[in-house]
C-alpha cells in the first residue's frame, strides 16, 4: 500500500510541476520575463500559491528547473566545435534550439537569454578553457575570452535565425563550426 502512495505522489509532483513550467512557458509567449508573477503562473496552472511553493521557491527557480531540463543533453562546446565526426558528436545546443520551437520563447527575451547562457557556461566553461589552455599558449584571459565569444554568438545567430524564419540552419551551422574550427586550430598545437 505504502509503494502505491509513494508513486501516486511522484506522479503528483511531475504533474504540477510540468503545468508550473508549461504556464511560464506560455507567458513568455505574451509577455517580458520581468513582468512574469507567481500569481500568473499559479492562475495559469490552476494551482493555489501554497502548491507553487510547495514546488518552487519563485518564477527563477522554474526558469532553471526549465533550462536544466531543456539543456542536459547538449553537449559542451569544445566536443562539438573539434568533434572530427559530426555523427558520432553530443547534440549541440544552437541544433537544439533551431529544432526546438518550444524553447524559442526562452530566446526572445533578454534576461531569459542571459540566464541560460549563464548556465550553459556554468556547465562547459571549465572544460574548453581548460583544452584550449592545455592545447595552446593561450592565458586563461584569453581562452575564456574566446568561450563567452562563442557562447554569446550562438546566442546572437539563434535569435536572428528564429526572427528571420530561417529555414536553412544546418548549412548555417556548418558554416559556423568551420568558421570557429578553423580559428581554433589557428592557437591549437600540433593540430590537436
Amino acid at each position: 500500500m505504502q509503494r502505491k502512495e509513494i508513486n501516486t505522489k511522484d506522479r503528483r509532483t511531475k504533474y504540477t510541476r510540468s503545468v508550473i513550467r508549461e504556464a511560464l512557458m506560455g507567458l513568455l509567449h505574451i509577455k517580458p520575463y520581468s513582468k512574469i508573477t507567481v500569481t500568473e503562473l499559479c492562475r495559469l496552472a490552476d494551482i493555489n500559491r501554497g502548491t507553487f511553493y510547495i514546488h518552487y521557491f519563485d518564477v527563477d527557480d522554474v526558469l532553471d528547473d526549465i533550462v536544466t531540463e531543456s539543456f542536459s543533453d547538449v553537449s559542451q562546446t569544445i566536443g562539438h566545435v573539434l568533434c572530427p565526426q559530426k555523427e558520432t558528436c553530443t547534440y549541440p545546443f544552437c541544433q537544439k534550439v533551431q529544432e526546438n520551437k518550444a524553447l524559442w520563447p526562452l530566446f526572445m527575451d533578454e534576461t531569459v537569454s542571459e540566464r541560460i547562457i549563464k548556465q550553459l557556461a556554468g556547465k562547459s566553461k571549465e572544460g574548453f578553457i581548460s583544452y584550449l589552455m592545455q592545447h595552446s599558449d593561450l592565458t586563461f584571459e584569453q581562452a575564456e575570452s574566446i568561450f563567452y565569444f562563442q557562447i554569446h554568438g550562438c546566442l546572437t545567430i539563434n535569435r536572428l535565425m528564429l526572427q528571420n524564419n530561417c529555414r536553412d540552419w544546418h548549412n548555417v551551422q556548418q558554416t559556423i563550426d568551420r568558421f570557429i574550427r578553423a580559428g581554433l586550430q589557428e592557437f591549437l598545437q600540433d593540430g590537436e
